[in-house]
Formats: structure tokens, sequence, C-alpha cells
């Protein structure tokens, strides 16, 4: 009798998928609260607060025991609607709501966007740094993500010209997120009108993420600019998560072209049959005028936090080189303390039990010398979390020195 085969290992394509390292620190956060510890996270993209007491009545009332059968699988056609509805009195531009396909969490827009422009073998142009889960769906669906290192000087996005620069024969599109995770700024209209027109004349898509769009700062007393008012033609993926506090809901939204719809709603079908019916229902509340007034109100707050945050950053001898504008990241420069970012992070963490991201999760440019703060946490973490850092960074000055 032969001897049985070895158990089947994973596929190459989930080996090689990397760790979420910001996931991994707040594990660790998790342990050190469950010891007993006063653990303060700023480590994740996380509003303190939920969902707006609207959107939770709306939620209430539709399990009240009725059928919550599948939506459509590009969504419940009101919420298509209040989407597309949204783009045209907040940020000007009219969109069709055929064009709005409702999803798990801008994750499976994500995962839905990648399907419908990338094939294996070819190229996604992004900027490094840039949230890790974009380059792990373009490798995990055949294609290569090619991360173009960014400066202070574009803000740490990617520019018209770098994209220029970095563009192969391969390229098939180009991937911006404005405001960025990690670093928390936005391109300028401009720029990004550049970007898109770079992307359109060698016929490429050109994919913008913007779950963090109203939490960019107005310009010149205007609301921010969505990519669509700019192209068009643009791919744009949106989210209820960050500007309304609905994370673990896992709902978010992508705006294809016309042209792609068909497509989308094959994959969206075939790949998830449709985003959560009683989350859907729910998200209806969100564009009530209690809850946006409510979001708005959020929003300043989160600017009153940022300026908590700069100065508490500098109190401690740590540089921001470029100010967020938008989203609630700060993206830091630990360069001075003369330790690099992962060990920073540890020894932060088990010391002073507070946690930060290391560089690593968003690219090589920048992995051992920034680390992402979240100033999504209340006042209060923020506070107390500013104040070990600079007890933390106070005990390398004499090292270094």
């Amino acid at each position: 009798m032969a001897a049985p085969l070895a158990p089947p290992s994973p596929s190459r394509r989930a080996l090689a998928v990397e760790p979420f390292h910001a996931m991994a620190f707040a594990a660790r956060a998790a342990e050190l609260r469950a010891q007993g510890h006063h653990v303060v996270a700023l480590s994740l993209g996380e509003p303190d607060e939920g969902a707006p007491p609207a959107v939770l009545a709306a939620l209430h009332a539709v399990t009240d025991g009725r059928p919550l059968p599948y939506t459509p699988a590009l969504g419940l056609p009101a919420l298509r609607e209040a989407v597309a509805r949204r783009y045209r009195e907040r940020h000007g531009v009219d969109v069709d709501p055929r064009r709005v396909v409702i999803t798990s969490g801008a994750s499976a827009a994500l995962v839905l966007v990648t399907a419908l422009v990338v094939d294996p073998g070819d190229d996604v142009l992004m900027a490094d740094p840039s949230y890790p889960c974009n380059r792990q769906i373009v490798r995990a669906l055949g294609g290569r993500a090619v991360e173009v290192p960014t400066t202070p000087a574009t803000r740490y996005q990617l520019s018209a010209a770098a994209a220029a620069a970095a563009w192969t024969p391969a390229t098939r599109a180009l991937l911006v997120a404005t405001p960025s995770n990690p670093t928390g700024t936005t391109v300028d209209p401009a720029e990004l009108a550049a970007v898109c027109r770079l992307a359109r004349e060698r016929g490429a898509w050109c994919v913008v993420d913007e779950i963090y769009l109203d939490l960019a700062d107005p310009v010149d007393g205007a609301p921010p600019r969505s990519a669509l008012a700019l192209d068009d033609d643009a791919v744009v993926i949106g989210s209820f998560s960050k500007h309304t506090g609905m994370t673990g809901w896992r709902l978010g939204w992508a705006v294809v072209p016309e042209r792609a719809v068909e497509a989308v709603e094959r994959m969206a079908a075939n790949f998830f049959i449709c985003a959560s019916t009683p989350a859907q229902h729910a998200a209806l509340a969100v564009f009530t005028p209690e809850s946006l007034a409510l979001v708005e109100q959020r929003r300043l707050e989160l600017l009153e936090r940022r300026a908590l945050v700069l100065d508490g950053l500098g109190r401690a001898g740590l540089e921001v080189p470029v100010a967020p504008d938008g989203a609630f990241y700060a993206y830091v420069d630990v360069s001075a303390t003369g330790l690099g970012a992962w060990e920073l992070c540890e020894r932060l963490l088990a010391e002073e039990h507070v946690a930060l991201t290391p560089g690593r999760d968003f690219g090589a440019a920048t992995a051992e010398t920034h680390v992402r703060l979240s100033y999504a946490a209340s006042r209060a973490d923020l506070v107390e979390g500013l104040a070990r850092l600079r007890r933390f960074t106070s005990r390398l000055r004499p090292s270094s020195s």
C-alpha cells in the first residue's frame, strides 16, 4: 500500500500575501489590555464614535423580524441613488446611479475594481507609501504593484511626472488615494487632473481611492473635489466606514464607467452575491440632515485633534514632514530618535503601552524611518498617548547625544 501523500500546502498566492502589521500591533495591544494594562491605541484608523443615532435607529427598525433577502448584486437601488445624489449635492458631480456599486466595505470595492482593471502580468502604479492592502490585492490577482517612491515635495503622493517616469509597457492602471492612508495628505486638484489625463492618454485606468474624501479640508471654502469632477472616466472608491464611523458595518461603494457596469455586476454576484442587506437599509439614514450635520461636527473635532497631535509630536521632538489635510493620520519621521520604525513601535508598546504603526506596512521607501499615528482615537487617549510618547523620546535623547 502506497504511503499517503503529504497534505496539500496553501497556494503560492496565499503564501505571498504579507502580514498587515497594523493589525499585528493591535493584537499585541489587546494582549496587554487583557493583562490589565491601559493601552493607548493610536495604530488603527477607526473613529472612536460609531454610526450616527439615526443609522442605529434604522437598523433596529429593519431588524424587526421581517425577511431580509438578498439585494441586487450592485446594491439596494435607493442606496445607489442616495450615493449618486451625495456626489451631486456635495461635490457638484452628476453620477448616474447605475454606475454606483454598493460593496461589502471599500475592501470589496478594491477587489472588484482590481479584478476589473488588471490582467495577469499587468502593472499598477501606486505611491510609496500607500495603503498596504492595495498592493496585496493587485498581486493576488496576478498583477504587479509598482510602488513609486515619493517625497515630502509631492506630499507623499503620486505625481503625473513620477508616474510617467515609472511607466512600463505593461502599465494598465494608476492607483491614487486622496486623502491618503498613511499620510493624511491630499493631491492638488490640478495635479490629480494631470494624473487622470496621463492615464487616459496612455490607455490606462485611473483608480482613485476617495474613502476619506469627506474628511478632507475645504479648498477656498468649498468642499473637496471628487476625481469625478476632473475626469468622468475615473474609477472612484468610497466608504461609509471612516466619514460616518461605520467601520464594522462593512459597507462601501465604487463608481465605475458605464461600459464597466455589466462586468462588475457579474463579478459582484459571483464573488459576494451582495453587501449586507440590513446594513444597506440602515445606511440610507446616513443621508438625513441630522446625520450629515453630526458627521460634519465630528470632522471639525478631528481638526482640533489634529492640532493637538501636531503640537504634541513637536514637543516630543518628532517631525511630521507634511502636515495632513485630510483623513485622520500623521506620518511621523522618527529618524531623530536613533531607532528604526519597527524597533520604536515595539519598544513604545512594551515600555509605555502606546501602539503606533511602523512604516513597513506602507512601502519600502519609508519603512524604517516613519510611523503612522491615527488621531481617530478619543481626545483623552490622544493627550495621554502623546504624554507617554514624549516621556519615551526624552529617555532616548541622552543616549543619542
